[in-house]
């Protein structure tokens, strides 16, 4: 699969395509019929911009309403958008009884109120909290309408937990991503309607074919060169764009190269977006020395060569800093490793960490060191599509893969051996069509590694 920039489409506004989805989600939310809309919202469309605008529409409307996230961050954040876009509208938080139970940016909005008992928020216009927590909430709502962010990472048993505290749900999330998290085998229940471990949309829509489904059409974060890939391995049926053309956004440099390949494969990132660092074929530990190595030293050189941005959002041209830089792995001791090399190299401030917990982040560069990477075998973790799907698609800029030679070889010697599941959905693209569209375009931007 050969994926190249986007061109410009005559008659195709990316802004008035985004806003006509947009007018059709809320005037279903607002005065469909039915007790349920779902939208699918692929990496960087705006879907928290939905959430909070929908939220301030139902709330202008005089519908009490409850927003169920699924982690604090993203409740924390939901909240701080929501009082940052309505100083005056009426915020509840409803949080843990823990010592530090929320983020203290939320001290700043005068019209948040928090409290660890729902009682206490009585009469708020919107409700936020996580799924979690608010399974625990008795005796309150039942809630006229509820917005379920990050709806695909949610299980079917959290939404049944607070089905009854609202009439009428937004269900928004991105299916690309990664499935929701179990930490018990869920095989029992597998194609089963009411299997618990399936996300809350699954099994939503399996029993209410008949919701509404929308989709937003536009990444405002992918730039014009990842936009198709990333739509063509991991969104085939509910293909998006970039809301940006070529030419709109650039990376450079102003220190010029010293020749070593981490610099060879920033340019070539910077000039197209993607670049592949391969290291020789080879089995490897999970943590791979000569891997990590390669990682931290790509880092290094992205803020030694003194790396500039420059994007539809600013006249001027911006210093490409360690916050904007992120690193991705598949595992916890992989971002462990790469942590201690950057210590090493004086590196501070970058965001390293695993699939999981980039979900849903933006950075302006992001350097991914492949999951199958050294591996002897391809595992059902290893090809998750959502895990590859969530690395390719943080940047706004440039993504730069550090992998062994050999992945390629790996993927066709080792077909699936999963059991095959009687009335389980089989999940398209599957991780191997996927990894192997995803190397064949990185391949036409491989340099090869040379300490």
């Amino acid at each position: 699969m050969t994926t190249t920039a986007q061109p410009r489409t005559a008659g195709f506004d990316p802004g008035e395509a985004a806003s006509r989805a947009t007018g059709a989600i809320l005037h279903d939310t607002l005065h469909g019929p039915h007790r349920g809309v779902v939208v699918d919202s692929p990496p960087g469309a705006g879907k928290s911009t939905l959430v909070v605008r929908a939220a301030r529409e139902l709330a202008a409307a005089g519908r009490p309403l409850m927003v169920v996230a699924q982690t604090n961050a993203q409740v924390d954040d939901l909240v701080d958008r929501l009082a940052t876009a309505d100083p005056d509208l009426p915020v509840g938080r409803l949080h843990s009884s823990d010592s530090d139970p929320y983020d203290k940016v939320l001290d700043r909005h005068p019209a948040v109120r928090k409290s660890a008992r729902a009682a206490d928020l009585a009469g708020m216009d919107v409700v936020v909290s996580t799924a979690a927590k608010w399974a625990h909430v008795k005796n309150a709502g039942p809630w006229q309408h509820a917005i379920v962010d990050e709806a695909y990472q949610m299980r079917s048993d959290a939404l049944l937990a607070v089905a009854g505290l609202f009439e009428r749900a937004l269900f928004v999330g991105d299916p690309g991503q990664l499935d929701p998290f179990s930490v018990v085998g869920a095989d029992q229940w597998a194609g089963l309607s009411y299997d618990p471990s399936a996300s809350a949309v699954t099994t939503l829509l399996a029993h209410n074919p008949e919701l509404p489904q929308h989709r937003l059409p536009v990444s405002w974060r992918l730039p014009a060169s990842a936009a198709p890939l990333v739509s063509g391995a991991f969104y085939p049926y509910t293909p998006f764009r970039s809301g940006t053309g070529p030419g709109d956004r650039r990376l450079s440099f102003g220190a010029a190269p010293d020749g070593s390949a981490a610099d060879r494969v920033l340019d070539e990132a910077a000039a197209s977006g993607w670049g592949l660092l391969e290291l020789p074929a080879r089995h490897t530990p999970r943590t791979d020395p000569e891997a990590v190595s390669a990682v931290a030293a790509v880092v290094r050189r992205l803020l030694d060569r003194g790396g500039v941005t420059s994007d539809e959002r600013s006249a001027e041209p911006a210093p490409l800093t360690a916050d904007r830089i992120a690193v991705g792995t598949a595992h916890r001791d992989q971002a462990a490793a790469v942590r201690a090399a950057l210590d090493g190299l004086g590196v501070s401030g970058v965001a390293v960490d695993t699939a999981n917990r980039l979900q849903g982040r933006e950075f302006d560069v992001t350097v991914v060191l492949h999951p199958l990477s050294g591996r002897p075998d391809a595992t059902a973790f290893h090809l998750e599509t959502g895990r590859l799907c969530v690395l390719a698609s943080r940047h706004r800029h440039a993504c730069i893969v550090v992998c062994r030679a050999g992945v390629a070889e790996l993927l066709d010697e080792h077909p699936s051996t999963e059991p095959v599941q009687l009335g389980v959905t089989v999940k398209f693209p599957d991780g191997w069509e996927a990894n192997h569209a995803v190397l064949s375009h990185l391949a036409e931007h491989r340099v090869s590694w040379e300490p």
